[in-house]
């Protein structure tokens, strides 16, 4: 739970202003840092110093202001200013600082005092807003977040490549660094529903790799981006604290599993999961399934950013390469993860006392293409857009019943029906190219601005990445390179 919180005894998403001054004053906190997430999709820092009264009343009255062109590429120089204004809900204590030190997380603003359209976070929120004006339905979302835990080579207790899901201590090495990242996580308000370890151990001659998940709970979704990009930065910082590296990069060594970043989500009315009717999926799942089908190519603009990104999506790696979906079938692209709509008390067959609740309506779908490159407020934005496209389409039932997939599609003898659906794009340049053609999709209802639309297209395009798989295929030295330029993201 957020210790700002604990402190107040408030609930985090009803904290003003004079709530976080009673805290900084109580506990004698030295700084205040400003947080916000620039065009590149990375966490940006501003220091204060706390002690002056009148100043902290001003800071998180009125904000600062930035340099936006250093921020932002499409701002001019001449032109750059913006303000950065502290979201109270979002604050938190800074487990790292040397001083006692609370952040915010803030969001930007133009010179009219207008929140600033083409920053991130923002498109989010209006996404957001647009999807219940125009469904009448609200949406959550949250995410897994996979990494690996990169260190020095140690001989004990080894596991198989590819075997390392849900291994314990001592096997993973590492299960000390994840918890105590699922503790400052949660400190902060974040939502951890848990963490573990996951597939991929990798060793070489000298280092030793382990991945490693955490997974959260259903939030609104700019929460959930909020909670993600602030878990990377604990992580990081952990790393280095450890002196190991977290990587959060899609493909760190060819032929074993990458790191992706699955987002779920779920349609609700007036505030209760809608997701399952008569215990299947409801009209309302189908047609969000349907709606992410349709931006899932699109979408890797925003969900897979590096050409490593596509060097993940491959056959037989834990990641989709179709556009597909099923019924907990990790070999689609979307998955309807197995719910909890059975009557059957479980815990009554193995303990011989019926618990007193039954726990349902926590249903969702899962999107399992974007990774840790992803700039999570825009990929979020993009699953919104799929969602509001998908409750717009009226042969959604006839949509679904042409992707669904009941079996391994990687399998040989599954190679006719895993033809019947189109892939997901190679590369960053095919992710642009379908980003263009289908703009439109991200522009309506004036969701994503068409700057930004342009903006990530030409730096998908400049990596230069056509054809990349096929033109490192065998070339282990080239690959190694490249996953040591995109290993921190």
């Amino acid at each position: 739970m957020n210790t700002i919180s604990t402190f107040l005894n408030k609930n985090q998403k009803d904290f003003t202003k004079q709530d976080l001054i009673k805290f900084i004053n109580s506990k004698d906190i030295k700084t205040v840092n400003f947080r916000y997430i620039a065009g590149d999709g990375k966490l940006k820092t501003l220091n204060f110093p706390a002690g002056d009264k009148k100043y902290l009343d001003k800071i998180l009255s009125c904000g600062e202001r930035v340099d936006g062109s250093s921020l932002f590429k499409d701002i001019e120089t001449s032109s750059s200013d913006l303000y950065v204004v502290p979201l109270f809900r979002t604050a938190f204590e800074n487990p790292f600082s040397p001083l006692p030190s609370v952040d915010i997380i803030c969001n930007f603003f133009d010179k009219n005092g207008n929140l600033f359209s083409m920053a991130s976070d923002n498109i989010l929120r209006n996404a957001h807003n647009k999807f219940k004006e125009i469904t009448k339905y609200d949406i959550n979302t949250f995410g897994e977040l996979e990494y690996y835990v990169i260190s020095n080579k140690n001989d004990l207790y080894p596991v198989n490549a590819q075997k390392g899901y849900h291994e314990s201590f001592p096997f993973n090495k590492w299960e000390n660094l994840r918890v105590e990242a699922m503790d400052l996580i949660s400190r902060t308000g974040a939502a951890v529903k848990y963490a573990h370890t996951e597939v991929g151990f990798i060793r070489t001659e000298d280092k030793e790799m382990i991945q490693n998940e955490i997974e959260f709970l259903p939030q609104e979704p700019l929460d959930s981006a909020y909670q993600l990009i602030i878990a990377k930065w604990i992580l990081h910082s952990l790393g280095y604290k450890y002196g190991v590296v977290v990587s959060f990069a899609p493909k760190i060594a060819s032929g074993h599993a990458g790191s992706g970043l699955h987002i779920h989500s779920s349609i609700l009315k007036n505030g209760k999961n809608v997701m399952l009717k008569n215990n299947t999926i409801s009209d309302e799942a189908k047609k969000l399934i349907a709606g992410l089908l349709t931006i899932a190519k699109p979408a890797t603009a925003f969900g897979n950013r590096l050409p490593t990104s596509y060097l993940r999506l491959v056959p037989n790696q834990e990641a989709p390469v179709r556009v597909s979906w099923g019924y907990s079938n990790r070999s689609a692209l979307i998955r309807v993860p197995l719910g909890w709509n059975i009557d059957k008390d479980m815990s009554k067959v193995i303990n011989g006392i019926g618990t007193s609740k039954k726990y349902k309506g926590a249903q969702t779908v899962e999107i399992r293409s974007g990774d840790g490159s992803a700039n999570l407020p825009l990929y979020i934005a993009s699953i919104v857009c799929g969602a509001i496209n998908g409750f717009s389409m009226k042969d959604f039932k006839t949509y679904l019943d042409a992707h669904f997939i009941d079996k391994n599609i990687f399998k040989i003898e599954n190679k006719e029906m895993r033809e019947r659906f189109e892939s997901l794009p190679s590369s960053c340049y095919e992710s642009a190219i379908e980003l263009e053609r289908n703009s439109s999709v991200f522009e309506k209802n004036d969701i994503f601005p068409k700057p930004v639309i342009d903006s990530t297209v030409k730096k998908l395009k400049s990596y230069n990445d056509e054809n990349l798989s096929e033109r490192l295929f065998g070339k282990e030295e080239e690959i190694k390179k490249l996953v040591e330029e995109y290993l921190y993201c």
